[in-house]
């Protein structure tokens, strides 16, 4: 399964201008504050209506400026965890869990609501409100629904900021068995290069909205010290 992403848009003071292609594993997006990153996601998932765009994934063509098309985002079949999880506040945590799910052919489900309620720690929290929840709590569940839509394309906005290190450890490993399993794209965007170079295959550096490094996160390492600034440890 691959994907091939290329974006333009115009992002007050500076303008989005990227272009590049992944496989299914694990692609990290780092670069400063400001950068373009979370916008990227947002173009991928359909929150953001591009000025121009070409987004393919699977074969399956979302985005297509030239040709006037733009598939709404409740059809993109796409996971998106977000800084800032948006859950749904008169909704159980079990309710929000199993929101994508519902919407997702039973043909289609391949990943269980008890493994991912195991997984994340989230026995005692299935009746409570999301209202209600910490933090870390949040972006767990957030994580969990996204996880339960069994998705071809997984966007990751620093997911785990919220979860203490401990649980980290924890849902890291999962992941990879995730996309191996699923043997779809993972867009991990971070601040901390560290915490993800290990588990990704591909790394793009992004700055001023326009990618200036992209390969091998051994090699773009170094570019994330000289070019930016940015430690790549």
């Amino acid at each position: 399964m691959t994907l091939d992403v290329v974006i333009k848009h115009p992002l007050g003071r500076i303008s989005l201008d990227v272009s590049f292609s992944a496989d299914a594993g694990l692609t990290a997006i780092v670069g400063p504050s400001g950068a373009g990153k979370t916008s990227v996601l947002d173009a991928m998932a359909g929150i953001l209506r591009p000025a121009e765009a070409r987004i393919i994934c699977a074969g399956r063509v979302l985005d297509d400026s030239a040709r006037g098309v733009s598939v709404p985002a409740h059809q993109r079949r796409i996971g998106y965890v977000r800084q800032e999880p948006l859950l749904f506040p008169h909704l159980t945590v079990r309710q929000n869990l199993l929101y994508g799910h519902w919407f997702t052919p039973s043909s289609e489900r391949r990943i269980r609501e008890q493994d991912v309620v195991t997984l994340l720690d989230l026995d005692m929290l299935l009746s409570r409100r999301s209202g209600r929840l910490s933090g870390g709590e949040r972006q767990r569940v957030a994580l969990g629904r996204a996880l339960l839509t069994s998705p071809q394309l997984l966007l990751l906005d620093e997911p785990l900021a919220s979860v203490d290190a401990g649980r980290k450890h924890d849902i890291l490993p999962y992941l990879d068995r995730l996309r191996a399993e699923l043997r779809i794209p993972v867009l991990y965007v971070t601040h901390l290069f560290n915490e993800i170079a290990d588990r990704a295959g591909l790394a793009i550096v992004m700055d001023e909205g326009a990618i200036v490094a992209q390969g091998p996160p051994e090699r773009v390492r170094g570019d994330l010290e000289r070019t930016l600034g940015l430690p790549g440890n």
